[in-house]
């Protein structure tokens, strides 16, 4: 007999899959087309060892990264994804507008949570750099997670009821936010590198925590990551994908411009006349050649 269950960790092809009464237990995968990953909902079946998982129930969306080399799944069934940059040490944009365009090839929401806001200087330069992505109607939070006496409120009501996954560089602060809102973490997370026995899981794998008793609102925590591919999306699927880009793309001669060097682009005519921000289009020009290149494999 098949039981449901939430995926909440993984660490290779082992699950930590948490029944309807709330128990957690380990589960392997029944062949290759059954590893899942964290968010998954999943029908398993009892084993000497735990459990085997049997089928995974059909996704929502799926945020993953793809290079030349691997995928890189990141979690299934998520309602948003908040990428946490801070003032310091200075964040890349192109990986910042890599996160923010995986998520809306699948149609996820997104914000953006800027913290260390106590560094007045530095939190100053870097909301201006952000100045674009609010432009386009992206929420940006200021943060100040090490400082208990600042209020959440803000930050709370976007994840109240909602699945949420973190995501950011090393040093954003993605540990702390989930340590501050749900104290638990640091326990659960060691019951389950023990139960996985995969030693520093956090920095491995994506987390899932439950930050209310009704089990409403979720967190995942997610390893920070130096590079982002996108080779899952197609060079002519990007400017769908850049919504400053593409409200611009009707206005093109060709409807199969790239926006890079045909004539009678509408993109490079709202580039010139400061409708688009250098910057993202430098980003979108260089995704596009990147996207475009010879693949190796």
């Amino acid at each position: 007999m098949n039981n449901t269950g939430l995926v909440v960790a993984s660490h290779g092809r082992h699950v930590w899959v948490e029944d309807a009464q709330g128990e957690r237990r380990i589960c392997h995968p029944r062949g290759k087309k059954n590893q899942a990953v964290v968010g998954d909902h999943v029908q398993w079946s009892a084993s000497e060892d735990g459990g085997s998982i049997e089928s995974i129930d059909t996704r929502r969306n799926l945020f993953y990264r793809q290079d030349e080399v691997r995928t890189k799944s990141f979690a299934a069934n998520i309602d948003q994804v908040l990428v946490l940059v801070a003032a310091e040490p200075d964040f890349s944009q192109s990986q910042l507008a890599r996160a923010l365009i995986a998520a809306r090839h699948e149609g996820i929401r997104t914000l953006i949570g800027l913290n260390k806001q106590d560094l007045s200087d530095a939190f100053a330069k870097a909301w201006q750099k952000l100045l674009p992505y609010q432009q386009l109607g992206c929420l940006v939070l200021p943060l100040s997670l090490k400082d208990h006496e600042k209020d959440l409120s803000a930050l709370n009501h976007e994840l109240a009821d909602r699945v949420t996954l973190v995501l950011g560089p090393s040093g954003a602060g993605k540990s702390t936010l989930i340590n501050r809102l749900v104290p638990h973490a640091k326990a659960a997370t060691n019951t389950i590198s023990q139960a996985l026995q995969s030693g520093k899981h956090t920095t491995t794998s994506t987390t899932w925590y439950w930050v209310d008793e009704t089990k409403k609102t979720a967190l995942m925590d997610s390893p920070g990551f130096q590079a982002f591919g996108l080779h899952h999306i197609a060079p002519q699927a990007l400017t769908s994908c850049m919504p400053d880009i593409a409200v611009h793309a009707d206005h093109c001669k060709f409807h199969n411009c790239s926006h890079v060097h045909e004539p009678d682009c509408g993109v490079r005519q709202a580039l010139l006349e400061q409708y688009i921000d250098p910057g993202r289009y430098k980003i979108y020009t260089e995704l596009f050649a990147e996207l475009s290149a010879p693949k190796n494999y």
